[in-house]
C-alpha cells in the first residue's frame, strides 16, 4: 500500500473524531466536590490531540485552547464523556471542537457540561511545523463548523495583531531598558 493510501491528501471530519470517558474521582476535585476546573482542561486537551493526530498521522502540539464554555459542574462520581472532531484544517493547523457532556452514575442524567475550541499544529519528531490533510466536510453541522472556524480564525489573528501593536506601544512609552512583565 503506498504512502497516499494510508495518509490521504484530503480527510474526513468522521476519520478525526475521538471519545474518551473518565470518573471524577476526590482527586480530581476541588473543596467543593466538583472537578477541578484545569483538571477537565487537561481532559479536554487530551482529546482535542486524539482528534489532531487522526487528522495529521503526525506529532501534533497544542497551539491555543482559544475558548472554553463551562456550563456547569460535574460532580465527584460522575462519568465524563468527551468527543472531539476536526472542524477545519489550515496550512499546519488545524481547529478541533470538544464537547463534553456529564453522567451521573446514581440517576444515569446526561448533561453538557462544556465545549471548547483549541488549535493544533502538526510538527515531525523534532518539533518542525509539518503540512496537515485537508479537510472535507460532508454533513450540514460539518459544513458550518467549518465555515465557523475560519471566522474564529480571522478574530484570532485580528486579536494577535491588536496585541502586539499594543505591546509596541507600550515599549515605545516605556523607553529603551524597561523590564517586561
Amino acid at each position: 500500500m503506498s504512502n497516499e493510501q494510508n495518509y490521504p491528501a484530503v480527510r474526513t471530519v468522521a476519520s478525526t473524531q475521538s471519545e474518551m470517558t473518565e470518573i471524577v474521582l476526590p482527586n480530581d476535585t476541588n473543596m467543593l466536590g466538583n472537578l477541578l476546573g484545569g483538571r477537565l482542561m487537561h481532559f479536554i486537551d487530551l482529546t482535542g490531540a486524539m482528534a489532531a493526530y487522526r487528522h495529521a498521522r503526525t506529532h501534533v502540539v497544542t497551539a491555543s485552547m482559544d475558548h472554553i464554555d463551562f456550563i456547569q459542574p460535574v460532580r465527584l462520581g460522575d462519568l465524563v464523556t468527551l468527543k472531539s472532531s476536526v472542524n477545519r484544517a489550515f496550512t499546519s493547523s488545524m481547529e478541533v471542537g470538544v464537547k463534553v457532556w456529564a453522567e451521573n452514575t446514581r440517576t444515569g442524567a446526561i448533561s453538557h457540561v462544556a465545549s471548547a475550541y483549541l488549535v493544533f499544529v502538526a510538527v515531525d519528531e523534532h518539533g518542525r511545523v509539518q503540512k496537515a490533510p485537508q479537510l472535507r466536510p460532508e454533513t450540514p453541522d460539518e459544513h458550518r463548523r467549518y465555515e465557523d472556524a475560519l471566522r474564529r480564525r480571522e478574530h484570532r489573528e485580528r486579536e494577535n495583531a491588536r496585541r502586539k501593536e499594543a505591546k509596541r506601544a507600550t515599549q515605545a512609552q516605556e523607553g529603551p531598558g524597561a523590564i517586561e512583565p
